[in-house]
């Protein structure tokens, strides 16, 4: 994995290429908060294979531990990167996904589909 690194000039936008629809996001992308801190790694893209819909990421942070945002808390997929709308504070406070078959039952009702 590579060393997570803060932005030099907050000013400056991510370089992380053009949009993508979030299927396309290749595991190892980097994940970056909203003040433009590399917060992790994406391990998998969610969705709600039944409606089509975009559920959230789960990636791995710089210690190693898994953390999931919600399709809410992400504010743009692309080529080269994962945005959160959260700051890298908010998003080292992000809890781990749920254990397959232990969460509630949204994710059986719905269709939740790990990608």
């Amino acid at each position: 994995m590579s060393a997570m690194s803060e932005q030099t000039d907050p000013a400056q936008p991510i370089d992380d290429g053009p949009a993508i629809h979030y299927s396309a996001v290749a595991r190892g992308t980097p994940v970056y908060s909203s003040d433009g801190q590399e917060v992790g790694l994406v391990r998998e893209m969610l969705d709600n294979y039944r409606e089509h819909i975009f559920d959230g990421v789960v990636f791995r942070d710089s210690a190693g531990a898994l953390r999931f945002a919600d399709a809410p808390e992400v504010a743009r997929t692309a080529e080269r990167g994962v945005t959160l709308n959260l700051t890298a504070e908010e998003a080292r406070a992000l809890g781990p996904p749920e254990k397959k078959g232990t969460g509630g039952g949204l994710g059986r009702i719905f269709g939740r589909r790990r990608r």
